[in-house]
Parts: C-alpha cells; structure tokens; sequence
C-alpha cells in the first residue's frame, strides 16, 4: 500500500476550484451529526438515529436511484424500542427527495474524519494538475461528472441496496483516471506501507496503477454503501470514466519536468 504525500508536477495557475472543492467538504463535514458526535463521543441510540435520518435524507440511496423515487418508510431520527429491541423509528418522510440531485449532495459527506481527510489529501495532490489541465470550468463539470457516474455505476450493479452512498471518493477517482492518463511518469513521493512506513519515490503509473487494481480487486466481491464500509466499485466506475475522459487530451499534454540529475564537474549546491 502506499500512501501518496506529494508530486513533483507543477501546475501554471493557482487551482481555485480545487481549494474550494476542499473548503466546501471540510465545512460541510463540519456541519453534518458526523462531526458532531465525533467531537462529543457520543453514540447513543438517538444520535445514531438522527444521524441514520440525515444521511438517508442526503446521501445518495441505490435502488431510489434506479427507481427515482423515495420509498413510503424512511426512518425519522426518532428511537424507538420495539419486540425485536431498541431501533429507529421509521415513517413517511418528512422531506422531498429529488434521487438525481442526492449524487450531488452526497459527495459532500463523508462517514468520519479518516474518510474526510484521506479524500481530501488525494484531491489535493491530483488535482492542481487535472484543473491546470482542463481549466477551471471544465475542472468542475468533469469533477461532478466523473461523481455522477461513479453513484450511478454503483447503484445499477446494487440496485436493492438501501445503504446510503456518501464521499468524494467517486469523483477524485475520475480525478485519478485522468492523472494517470495525462502524467503516467510523473514522480510521487509516498509513505509505503512494509511492516512500518517509509518514503519512497515512485512514477505516478505504480501509484495509481496499484490503487486502481487494489480497488478493482476488491470490488469483485461485494460491494458495500454503508457508514464505515467502502464501495469500491464507485471507485472503479469513476476512475475509469476519468481515464477515457483524459484520453483525447492526452497528446496535448505535455510531460511533467524530469527530476534534475547531477552532473560531473563543478557542483553547484542544491535548492530546496
């Protein structure tokens, strides 16, 4: 495994919409009973049901997906306790749910601060370069796209699922797509996992190249939608839509700069 910190690729312009991409998940992540009760450590059954209520109102649910519509019970936030046990209260939902625009929504949750963080680092890393290389608005619309795909790919292999789909984890798989495609030599500095970690530089080809396999691997058992559980498959879907999306680009994109070499003769001392 390994875990990517850094690229040697700059970019020509400031990556204003990566920022605010970034921005945009940590406020909302902020806002959401996630944060909330990992903050407070509180597990209760009523926080574990209003917050059940909260992503099965924004995240974005399978089979509502593929049959566009929301169902007549939803659970309600409210605990109740029944013959089986303590559980969630369901009822008629209180909300109008449009399914298309949950994909939306949902790639703004995320189910922990690890989610979160780790979302966010490889936004960071990739995708200064997929913007440098679309430009700002077509960035963007790529980005919600490559998301779109990944949520829908998913509920069509899953489509009785009632787990909702939350994370950017779709879209920045389209972003890693498109960086393997356009900058398969580019150089990244990452933290290899054997037995402890230790850095490594590698060509962006054998990072990404591995995480795609890892994911495809993983998606051939049984994909899973839930809080604390990961839908590879999501990640397949968008990463390969990045990849042929950044395929007609690719001619025109020039190489990342090769790292500098020493050279015999007078040394000059290295910058850092």
């Amino acid at each position: 495994m390994v875990i990517p910190v850094y690229d040697s690729n700059p970019v020509r312009r400031t990556p204003w919409v990566t920022y605010a991409l970034i921005v945009a998940n940590v406020v909302v992540f902020l806002r959401t009973p996630v944060a909330v009760s990992s903050i407070v450590g509180d597990s209760s059954l009523a926080q574990l049901c209003h917050l059940q209520a909260f992503l099965e109102h924004w995240g974005a649910v399978p089979r509502e997906l593929i049959h566009n519509r929301v169902p007549d019970l939803v659970p309600t936030g409210t605990p109740a306790v029944g013959p089986q046990g303590p559980g969630c209260l369901l009822g008629p939902p209180r909300y109008d749910k449009a399914p298309p625009l949950s994909v939306l929504t949902s790639m703004f949750l995320h189910g922990s601060w690890v989610h979160l963080l780790g979302n966010m680092l490889f936004l960071w890393i990739f995708g200064d370069n997929i913007e440098d290389r679309l430009g700002r608005v077509r960035y963007l619309l790529f980005y919600l796209f490559c998301g779109y795909v990944a949520g829908y790919g998913f509920a069509l292999a899953n489509p009785d699922s009632a787990d909702p789909l939350i994370g950017a984890s779709g879209a920045i798989a389209g972003v890693l797509g498109a960086y393997l495609v356009l900058y398969p030599r580019a150089r990244i500095w990452g933290l290899v996992a054997f037995l402890f970690f230790f850095p490594l530089r590698l060509p962006a080809w054998a990072v990404l190249g591995l995480w795609f396999v890892l994911q495809a691997f993983y998606s051939a058992g049984y994909g899973v939608a839930e809080v604390g559980t990961v839908a590879y498959l999501a990640h397949v879907a968008g990463f390969v839509v990045g990849a042929l999306l950044a395929l007609p680009l690719r001619a025109n994109t020039p190489p990342p700069p090769e790292p500098r070499r020493l050279h015999k003769g007078p040394q000059v001392p290295p910058r850092w």
